[in-house]
């Protein structure tokens, strides 16, 4: 019986003049792979007959000098061919290398038919969850040997083994996982389908213990807690035993939270950032409390990193069960996939997301979407994947339903971690889901925001109306498609009726009639479209936008009172808000905004930090009425001086439009920067941003609310704009009239304290642990120019020495203050 022959890989980077059509090599690396390893490496430059540019020298290294006395292509041509002229042909990127080496190579007198296989790609597919795919990324966090970046043999050796490290993982995975991906592979680019191919066949059939096959997918068996040990009564040695230092303000906030645990009136604690409140208030809690303990943080970014760090830490080291809650959404619903892999589609990035899927299914304990980092590139069909809380019992995957899963992982772990916006949807929905917990309120000066934003709800009508369409077709009983068209058509004349009449109001007639049909409809609407017309929504009104050059329309809808979040609390509860902040003015507080009226309210002494310096810039121009493209333009002129010290410098902006505006404007100076949406979403960016990919980081959104920066040792933070909330939105006004009913002035005691609120919270992202220097600048003169200015300075001179100055000199003060 003859041996089967192994296939050769022959793994090729090129470095040329350019990366265009005209492109010349100047050099070559290939590295010859058989039987898994590495039997041969070959090198050398060549002389492309042209100089090279200053961009091409820095990249690679190579010089003029140097290449000029490199042989001709032709004079090596001979030898790169018959060296791979019998191999598959691997590159990262393989388009370009292989049409530039085939092209030279015709020219002399070699004809290239090697098959291709694009490195990119399969680590696209088998490594899922990765944030970004280019080489010297993976290379960090497969730890391949990538010690000179650009030069070719450095690059095609890194390649031989990134390549290497996807043949294992492809044969660590099940025989019938592959099966399936290898159904799609055609979709891949070129020949890639045929390392597949050849590592299906050694792969053995008997599935690992650690994973069960359903319905033809295969994913791991629920994970099982272990026994949690007992902590110590004293905070001091718990601490120990994590082996974090002890701080003064943290223990006296654990001793607070202990004290409250004797009685169940909500206990209000302000505590400034940066003195391990986390800790603070888990670690008691964990000793002394009975029952368990849920924390709700603002953003899911805050509730993922405090899984990430503190959860994982107290897992380790005490075997505390902590657990994630989030809404269904963020789960996979895996009848919706098994039913898209029955389809065919064209298009082939779904198809090989279809395929990242199967890899990541195998290796996900929880079926969190978030995990695969770039779904966003086809975020519509991710859409049709998400979770809607239903679970058939005759579906083939009711045992195994990752939703149910986390339902239940939820109801044995000690610690549940959530986000402000679940919680309250959670609450409203299952009182008893907070009962005979202890709950904390982390960043309760966000809690307020959070649960007037629950207080209102927004249909994106575009995508409402084509799925209203879509089901219409499919639907074969005559009454839920008449319900579904008339559904689409009193949306679409409404929508209509916004664009041509400028009626920004959905009229009460119509409203009832479309709560009539939705009331009728014997099946479960898509979720968003459901919930916006819940009865105790009583005030709709349409937007438009403009996203990425497409407009979008919008249909908003608002309850008209203000919360009380006293009534969502069951009895014999105990709730602790920690904020960094209770006093939003003289005249109002956080309790009153949050409608509680019985409370015990404490504060820790914050003190002045020598760490920290806060800069506003006089020479800035008014902002009001300032046009938006000189305003654009001041900012990035900033952002490029300020580029010159080398420091990392975090850009918050109040408008996204501003944002990408100025980005636009730094890729036109040639500032190397990241741009959220731009270049990714918040968490990704902001791990690129740790990691040092680039100096700058613009942001908006959750970058205000809940992300912090403890990786920086210096770090520079510009605020753009003081973040005053639009006067014109609806729930300012809502708030607004409250206030004026109450005797009480809405700008002096809401629209200014809350705006400082913000200001101060932005201020503290940038101070979170010992021995970490930032300087903040911001770039709004309205702080000294008026009236109110003295309020803010006031209450930002409490923590942070504040220096009012022209640009010129805050840039030389801050290279002082470093």
């Amino acid at each position: 019986m003859s041996q089967k022959k192994s296939r050769k890989y022959a793994v090729v980077d090129l470095e040329a003049t350019s990366a265009g059509s005209n492109a010349r090599i100047i050099q070559v690396g290939i590295v010859i792979i058989e039987n898994h390893h590495i039997i041969k490496t070959y090198e050398t430059d060549v002389n492309p007959h042209e100089s090279l540019d200053d961009h091409i020298v820095e990249l690679t290294g190579l010089t003029d000098e140097r290449l000029a006395k490199a042989p001709d292509f032709s004079q090596v041509a001979r030898e790169i061919f018959h060296l791979i002229e019998d191999c598959i042909f691997v590159a990262h990127n393989v388009k370009f290398d292989a049409n530039l080496l085939a092209e030279e190579l015709f020219f002399e007198g070699y004809e290239l038919r090697t098959p291709r296989v694009d490195t990119v790609e399969l680590a696209q597919v088998f490594f899922p969850s990765f944030e970004k795919y280019s080489l010297p990324n993976l290379a960090e966090v497969l730890d391949l040997d990538l010690q000179d970046a650009h030069t070719a043999i450095a690059d095609a050796y890194a390649t031989a083994q990134l390549f290497l490290k996807i043949r294992e993982k492809m044969a660590s995975l099940p025989k019938i996982t592959l099966e399936t991906i290898l159904s799609f592979a055609d979709h891949l680019l070129f020949e890639s389908r045929l390392v597949l191919e050849e590592i299906f066949e050694e792969v053995p059939t008997q599935l690992p213990d650690h994973l069960l096959e359903v319905g033809g997918l295969v994913i791991q068996h629920s994970k099982q807690y272990r026994k949690s040990k007992y902590l110590s009564q004293d905070f001091l040695t718990n601490l120990a035993l994590l082996d974090l230092e002890e701080r003064a303000a943290q223990s006296q906030f654990a001793q607070l939270i202990e004290d409250g645990l004797g009685s169940f009136v909500p206990s209000f604690i302000e505590a400034q950032t940066g003195i391990g409140k986390t800790y603070g208030y888990l670690l008691p809690l964990l000793a002394k409390a009975e029952g368990q303990i849920l924390v709700s943080v603002p953003t899911k970014l805050l509730q993922d990193q405090i899984m990430e760090n503190e959860a994982k830490q107290l897992k380790e080291v005490f075997h505390i069960n902590s657990h994630s809650v989030k809404s269904p959404r963020n789960y996979i619903k895996l009848d919706a996939f098994y039913q898209s892999l029955q389809r065919q589609d064209k298009n082939r990035l779904l198809n090989r997301f279809k395929m990242q899927i199967l890899v990541w299914l195998v290796e996900t304990k929880t079926g969190d979407l978030d995990e695969i980092r770039q779904k966003q590139r086809l975020e519509s069909y991710f859409d049709e994947l998400r979770h809607d809380g239903q679970v058939k019992r005759d579906s083939l995957f009711a045992t195994v339903d990752f939703w149910e899963r986390s339902d239940q992982l939820a109801k044995s772990s000690q610690v549940l971690i959530t986000n402000h916006a679940y919680l309250l949807e959670r609450m409203q929905d299952d009182i008893d889901f907070v009962k005979g917990k202890v709950l904390v309120i982390d960043e309760a000066q966000k809690f307020f925001l959070a649960l007037e934003n629950f207080s209102r709800r927004r249909l994106d009508i575009t995508q409402t109306l084509q799925w209203l369409d879509k089901e219409a077709k499919q639907t074969a009983n005559l009454l839920q498609k008449r319900l579904l068209e008339r559904l689409q058509f009193n949306l679409s004349q409404a929508s209509q009726a916004f664009y041509q009449k400028k009626e920004v109001s959905l009229s009460q007639d119509l409203l009832e009639f479309i709560r009539q049909d939705i009331k009728e409809y014997p099946l479960r609407l898509e979720e968003d479209l459901w919930k916006i017309f819940l009865p105790y929504y009583s005030d709709y009104w349409f937007e438009s936008e403009v996203d990425q050059e497409q407009r979008k329309t919008y249909l908003n809808a608002a309850r008209l009172d203000l919360f009380r979040f006293q009534t969502f609390i069951p009895d014999l509860t105990k709730v602790y808000f920690v904020s960094a902040t209770l006093e939003i003015s003289k005249r109002v507080t956080l309790p009153d905004l949050l409608g509680i009226a019985d409370y015990e309210a404490y504060r820790i002494e914050s003190s002045k930090s020598s760490d920290q310096k806060i800069w506003v810039d006089t020479s800035m121009p008014n902002l009001v009425d300032l046009p938006d493209a000189i305003y654009e333009e001041e900012i990035a002129r900033r952002l490029m001086a300020l580029s010159q010290l080398e420091k990392p410098i975090l850009v918050l902006f109040n408008s996204k439009q501003h944002m990408l505006a100025v980005s636009e404007r730094l890729d036109t100076l040639m500032v190397k920067h990241l741009c959220q949406e731009k270049n990714g979403l918040a968490y990704n960016i902001k791990k690129r941003f740790d990691r040092g990919e680039a100096n700058i980081l613009l942001g908006t959104g959750s970058f205000w609310e809940g992300v912090d920066f403890v990786h920086q040792d210096q770090l520079i933070e510009v605020i753009t704009r003081l973040p005053f909330e639009n006067p014109e939105d609806r729930f300012v006004k809502k708030v607004n009239h409250y206030l004026r009913q109450n005797h009480k002035n809405p700008f002096y005691d809401y629209t200014l304290p809350v705006m400082t609120l913000k200001l101060k919270q932005a201020i503290g992202r940038t101070q979170r642990r010992e021995n970490q220097v930032s300087a903040v600048l911001i770039l709004d003169k309205r702080v000294v120019s008026k009236s109110y200015g003295k309020q803010i300075c006031q209450i930002l001179e409490q923590n942070n020495s504040l220096s009012c100055k022209k640009f010129p000199d805050i840039v030389t003060e801050i290279t002082s203050f470093f």
